[in-house]
């Protein structure tokens, strides 16, 4: 009797639809994640030993720079209109925190008085903004 032996075909493993995962995966975790991109603005932050992480939380920022200039979110404001400016920042929902960006080389009155319009115009909280030695 004649038996007739099946030839196999050699089995290749498609990665294709492996690839395509891969690349769905990828994509997905570039659209979800978000960058944490620090200012251009050049703050030279004070040094301090003892210091708690900062809590990530939607807050408004304030930067004084070595010049004395002061910018909330990234905007430049007069001392004169700081109050408002921060009313109307902590206006929005889920922002009732402020932090505060200063220069080592900053004025102290300055930051006393960020300090100051912080409070009257409602901040829950302020965060000074240091690094390690």
């Amino acid at each position: 009797m004649g038996f007739e032996r099946r030839r196999r075909a050699s089995s290749v493993l498609n990665l294709t639809p492996l690839i395509d995962i891969v690349f769905l995966l990828l994509v997905f975790f570039m659209l979800t994640s978000h960058f944490i991109e620090d200012q251009a603005i050049d703050v030279d932050l004070p040094k301090a030993k003892n210091g708690n992480e900062a809590i990530e939380r939607e807050y408004v920022e304030v930067v004084v720079n070595s010049n004395g200039e002061l910018l909330v979110d990234g905007k430049e404001v007069q001392l004169e209109h700081l109050e408002e400016t921060l009313r109307g920042a902590l206006h929005a929902p889920e922002t009732r925190f402020v932090r505060l960006r200063g220069d080592h080389e900053a004025r102290l009155g300055l930051a006393v008085s960020v300090i100051d319009a912080a409070r009257a115009a409602g901040a829950e909280s302020l965060d000074i903004l240091t690094r390690q030695p």
